[in-house]
């Protein structure tokens, strides 16, 4: 029995305040990453677990289990202890599904690097938490992995061929580079994966044994990158606790312990949309997962449903709008769909009714959370009907309290807007290195920075943030860290980041400049003196060059942002744009 099927009673005036507590007789789970993997293996060996189509791999849990296992003695093998931080930078690969559960049956801490990422942005991932290896293929796309690398350490391609011990006083803790296998190439200074895979011994398999008994429930198993007050991303550190819970009730609220289900995942497995609510909750209820490509193509996404016969489909607002405006959408057979979750990003609500009128997903749920609550908090539920489905981000999870507090932290009335706070098991351990921890209260509410409106039947809807953060097509932007960046720029003087509304993202990056007296500096340069620097969604898509006296500020001198806003929105026409803001 959940809490929201009982919040209006006449008879209890407090429940008309904007609490709401997830009550349920479903229990948590206490079970590691690793041991939910094993029973999974055990249960339906010959399950398929994995496809990635571009691959052509297809994996069965059993398979998925010992491909793990041989990475997890190899890490064991190169010197990795319990609680050691293994970054995976890479696109959606087996490779990457095999570390997400390899680390964690060694008892590793997983830290998700966003694939986008270029010089400056690994080099802070790299420092911030200390990742002692790296795993990442050679190259995909614009990015080149290991040129990229090859720039950060000196020396580093002249090290001996295959060998991947790392010694550099820029990054000490950093010992071990892994490559991913590519046409048979090995590189200086890098092991291959394919021989790391191979590294384990008897002795090894011993270690791993004793690792697993003794790795707690409520032990690291995770580190995402997510903003800070400094606008510099934080290490979110998410425990298996955190995670393995909270991506067993979003595979409840779906029905997949109902059903058979074959999911489609064309988000990055890098953002726990992919890996959390995606593969790891397949995982807890035994169900398939379908990785069209590395990176989201519109196009395999379509021919991935339609040729595994896809059950439920996963993707931000900026992905569905690219899948259904495809020419060839309407080639492909997408009768097997049933389900899906949109999340990530503001959702347009006419995008919402197509889903579920033209698409088939008539069990079309929306979630709203962040990477702190590891990540959902609210969803909605396939009671309601759709039309009320895709108003609001939907009712709180199991085991979860959320409230709507004002600036002074009171509980306000339904239908007030205010900050919307989250307490209970997915609320991360903290923010790795971040004794203050800032965010969190000393009784465990989580300040989340969103604004938000509770209904009267205990739904939500989110309506802005107190934070400027910017949310482009589910890629989480901070200004200050684009700010920081493009202050480098021998000719500018100042620059201010702000998101405006796009039709297609969501929301995208705008900068406001000031350049130094007597340079001729143009959008064009900004851009270029950007690419390859900073991942691309960063890079500012409109640029306005002002006068010092154009920039809007207080008394006090600080720069009134949402005054920016409202200028760059009529200056460029888009006041047109309606959202409706669902943010994870």
């Amino acid at each position: 029995m959940h809490a929201f099927a009982n919040l209006d009673r006449d008879t209890n005036k407090e429940m008309k305040k904007s609490y709401v507590h997830g009550c349920t007789s479903t229990a948590l789970l206490f079970e590691t990453i690793g041991q939910r993997m094993r029973m999974a293996a055990t249960k339906f060996p010959d399950r398929t677990f994995v496809i990635f189509k571009r691959e052509g791999i297809q994996k069965t849990y059993k398979e998925v289990l010992e491909d793990s296992e041989k990475l997890a003695l190899g890490l064991i093998h190169l010197g990795m202890k319990q609680g050691d931080r293994v970054g995976i930078w890479a696109p959606n690969t087996y490779e990457w599904i095999t570390t997400q559960f390899g680390a964690a049956l060694a008892g590793l801490i997983l830290v998700n690097v966003n694939p986008m990422y270029q010089l400056e942005d690994l080099s802070y991932a790299l420092a911030n938490v200390g990742i002692k290896v790296l795993i990442a293929p050679p190259a995909f796309k614009r990015s080149e992995y290991y040129k990229i690398l090859c720039t950060l350490i000196p020396g580093l391609e002249h090290a001996p061929r295959g060998e991947g011990q790392v010694k550099t006083a820029i990054f000490p803790q950093l010992q071990h580079l892994i490559l991913f296998d590519a046409e048979n190439r090995v590189f200086n200074g890098t092991w291959s994966y394919s021989h790391v895979m191979q590294m384990g011994t008897d002795s090894n398999r011993m270690q791993l044994a004793q690792i697993e008994q003794n790795i707690l429930f409520d032990a690291p198993a995770n580190i995402q990158y997510t903003s800070g007050t400094t606008g510099k991303p934080k290490g979110a550190i998410l425990t298996h606790h955190n995670i393995v819970n909270n991506a067993y009730f979003v595979g409840l609220r779906s029905g997949y312990h109902e059903k058979r289900s074959i999911i489609c995942i064309p988000n990055p497995l890098y953002h726990c949309f992919g890996c959390v609510m995606g593969s790891l909750s397949a995982l807890i209820h035994f169900q398939t997962c379908v990785f069209p490509a590395p990176s989201f193509e519109p196009l395999a996404a379509l021919q991935a449903i339609d040729e595994e016969k896809c059950t439920a489909v996963y993707g931000t607002p900026t992905m569905f709008i690219d899948m259904m405006n495809h020419a060839e959408y309407p080639t492909y057979d997408y009768s097997s769909i049933i389900s899906g979750i949109i999340a990530g990003a503001p959702c347009p609500v006419t995008l919402c009714t197509k889903l579920v009128n033209e698409f088939g997903m008539r069990d079309l749920q929306v979630c709203y959370g962040t990477t702190e609550t590891s990540p959902v908090s609210f969803m909605s539920i396939r009671e309601d009907p759709p039309e009320e489905r895709i108003r609001n981000v939907g009712h709180i999870m199991d085991h979860l309290e959320a409230a709507i507090v004002d600036k002074a932290g009171k509980i306000v009335q339904r239908g007030e807007k205010g900050q919307v706070l989250v307490r209970g098991y997915s609320v991360m351990q903290g923010y790795w290195g971040d004794i203050e921890q800032s965010a969190i209260t000393e009784d465990r509410w989580y300040h989340t920075g969103d604004i938000g409106v509770m209904h009267a039947q205990g739904t939500v809807s989110i309506v802005g943030r107190s934070k400027d953060m910017i949310v482009r097509g589910g890629e989480n932007i901070y200004p200050t860290e684009v700010e920081q960046f493009l202050d480098k720029h021998p000719d500018i003087d100042d620059v201010q980041i702000i998101g405006v509304p796009d039709e297609r993202f969501g929301e995208v990056v705008c900068a406001w400049i000031r350049l130094k007296q007597g340079t001729t500096t143009t959008e064009e340069d900004i851009r270029a003196y950007c690419q390859g620097k900073i991942a691309h969604f960063k890079i500012p898509k409109y640029i306005f060059f002002k006068e010092a006296n154009e920039f809007p500020m207080t008394a006090t001198g600080k720069i009134k942002k949402y005054k920016m806003r409202e200028t760059s929105k009529q200056a460029l026409q888009l006041y047109s744009i309606a959202l409706n803001k669902i943010v994870t």
